[in-house]
């Protein structure tokens, strides 16, 4: 069965691209970032799941008209997090992500943020979220990264559905997420608490393992020839 068409040639070209990099540099950062939902009641968010299987499970899967939730930006690589970035309004609401805001945070926090790291030759990768791939956005970040821009719409093209490509999103949200609510928060200043304590308790070492693990996935699609990957690798 044919799931994925074309999609294994944008996986390759990554994988190229990445060759390219370790070439001409041998110690590249690539940092990788996406923001999430934490709702208060721990419900999961299936939207911007991805299931690989061969039948249709039609699972059906009751969800509150509007839950109170958190949307938390952070962005990672093998040396630090810079994040967790609440986004907020002017008066301290919570508001979910559009491309006002995700400009905004990039120029006002993360850029100021990551000068404070010693790092160099940095390629900045981001899936094909509207907010991330709107044309401002898009010449915002080109003009920071250049062509060290991994993105859709970028030097170099992010394929979609590629979450097994993404650290955020096999790993991290996962993770954090099953430490959060461990004691039940019932409101959000104490479940931004749990967010803010998960995150500051990561250590380098962890960090260097999802990295180091990141890579023997592009390892298995470059000998594979851009193949999806039969078994997941998740030991870190």
């Amino acid at each position: 069965m044919e799931l994925f068409g074309d999609l294994s040639l944008d996986k390759m070209q990554i994988v190229l691209k990445k060759s390219q990099c370790l070439h001409l540099h041998p110690d590249p950062i690539v940092i990788h970032h996406d923001e999430a939902h934490f709702w208060l009641n721990g419900y999961v968010n299936k939207q911007n799941c991805c299931i690989w299987s061969e039948v249709n499970p039609q699972v059906y899967v009751e969800t509150p008209l509007h839950p109170e939730k958190l949307t938390v930006w952070c962005t990672l690589w093998a040396g630090g997090i810079i994040g967790p970035y609440f986004f907020k309004n002017d008066e301290g609401h919570n508001v979910t992500v559009n491309g006002d805001r995700y400009r905004a945070m990039i120029t006002n926090f993360f850029i100021p943020e990551l000068n404070n790291h010693d790092v160099q030759e940095l390629w900045f990768q981001q899936d094909g979220t509207t907010c991330h791939t709107a044309r401002a956005t898009i010449d915002l970040l080109k003009d920071i990264f250049g062509d060290r821009l991994i993105s859709r719409f970028g030097p170099v093209n992010w394929p979609p559905r590629s979450y097994d490509l993404t650290p955020l999103d096999y790993f991290l949200w996962g993770y954090v997420k099953s430490l959060v609510y461990a004691d039940k928060p019932q409101t959000l200043d104490h479940l931004e608490d749990n967010i803010r304590r998960v995150f500051a308790d990561i250590r380098p070492q962890m960090l260097q393992k999802v990295i180091e693990n990141w890579t023997s996935r592009l390892d298995y699609i470059r000998a594979s020839h851009g193949s999806p990957m039969p078994e997941i690798i998740f030991k870190m």
